[in-house]
This record gives structure tokens, C-alpha cells and sequence, in this order.
């Protein structure tokens, strides 16, 4: 079996769920402006950055915004969304998870980050896990979010490895879209699960520890 000197993980929807308070804070947007929203729609930003997700919930509007306003929107939604992410903390973190990412590093994989929210710091501060990763990159780091896979590249060169050494955990099609396009192997859990694209597809988060030994 392939060994793997690092483990990139996304954040949302694999290491904790805030995918509800997307929906919440995309929801009273969508609300004040009148545009249809619904939690399938929501299913479709997973992975995708602020501004492209505010973009696909404006095509349902008959208006045209400018850029200033865009740029106002995406800025309410964070402030409802940040707003939200006040009630996590670190009983938010499974002990599966926990433990699993704890055992990895012990047979010694370095552990990382790689996601499009520039929130990914303060949920980690949230859940506790604010020191606990070897390198954390996120939608302030990153110009192109995924598919795009800059985000897992990065974090690959923060850990000091090629794509090839590292394994990319992911829930969301961009996602393992984006380790694909990046030369990573993936892993889906969740809807990635179904990803024809994904090397190992987990049923539960514990199972990385089989598909996912590092020992050196």
C-alpha cells in the first residue's frame, strides 16, 4: 500500500460540519434580496469560494448588480455566518476525528489544511485546534478557489512535500476535482464518496488510518 508522508484535509464537512450555518447566512441574504434559496442549492457551494458561491445565488435574480454591491453582499453573508459560528466549540470536533488525526501524526504523517473558507482559522480557534496542524492555508492565502487546485498545492509546499506524497480527504466533487487537477491522490467522504475520481472513497472518517499509513 501507497504510503503518504502528508495528509491534507478540507475543512468544512470532513473535519467539522458548519455547512447548516452556510446555509443559514446564504439564506438571509437570499431572503433580503428576494432570491429563491433552497438547501440543494446550498449543496452546490461546497468547496466553492465566497464570491463564486454568491455569483451562482445571483443567477436567480432578474436584477444586475455591480461589483461594489457584490463585494457588500458577500461581506453581510460573512457577518451572518461569523455571527453563527460563535455557538461552535470544541465539543464540535468528534472523538473519531480527534483521534484519528492523532494517531496518523504518531506514525508520522504531517497533518494540514486546505480550504477555500476564509473563516478555516477561527473555526479551528473555535474547535480548538488552533495549533494543531503542521501548516493551515485558506481563502486568504489562495486567488482561485476550487476546482482550482492552489489551495492543496500550497499546503503541499508548506508541508515540505510534492502532490504526489501527500493524500487529499475531501466531501465535496471540487474538491477531489482539485486534487486531481493537482497530481494528489483523494480521498471522498461524505457526497465525495461517489466520486468515480477519488482513489479511496470512507465511509467513516477512522478508516484514513487504513488507507493512509505513514510510518517511515
Amino acid at each position: 500500500m501507497k504510503q503518504y508522508k502528508g495528509i491534507i484535509f478540507d475543512l468544512d464537512g470532513v473535519i467539522c460540519f458548519t455547512d447548516q450555518y452556510h446555509y443559514l447566512a446564504w439564506k438571509k441574504l437570499a431572503d433580503r434580496l428576494n432570491i429563491y434559496f433552497d438547501q440543494e442549492m446550498n449543496n452546490r457551494l461546497r468547496g466553492v469560494s465566497r464570491m463564486d458561491s454568491l455569483n451562482l445565488i445571483l443567477q436567480n435574480s432578474k436584477k444586475v448588480y455591480t461589483d461594489a454591491e457584490k463585494s457588500a453582499f458577500a461581506k453581510e453573508k460573512n457577518e451572518y455566518y461569523r455571527g453563527l459560528l460563535t455557538r461552535m466549540s470544541p465539543e464540535d470536533l468528534s472523538g473519531e476525528v480527534k483521534n484519528t488525526m492523532d494517531a496518523l501524526r504518531e506514525r508520522g504523517c504531517k497533518l494540514a489544511v486546505g480550504s477555500s473558507s476564509k473563516n478555516a482559522r477561527y473555526i479551528l480557534e473555535r474547535i480548538g485546534l488552533a495549533h494543531y496542524f503542521d501548516a493551515v492555508v485558506d481563502g486568504s492565502q489562495i486567488r482561485h478557489s476550487k476546482p482550482n487546485p492552489e489551495v492543496f498545492l500550497f499546503a503541499a509546499q508548506r508541508l515540505g512535500f510534492l502532490p504526489q506524497d501527500c493524500l487529499v480527504v475531501e466531501d465535496a466533487f471540487a474538491g477531489i476535482e482539485a486534487a486531481v487537477r493537482g497530481g494528489f491522490d483523494s480521498a471522498g467522504l461524505g457526497d465525495a464518496r461517489s466520486c468515480s475520481s477519488a482513489q479511496y472513497r470512507l465511509a467513516k472518517f477512522s478508516e484514513l488510518l487504513s488507507v493512509a499509513s505513514s510510518e517511515q
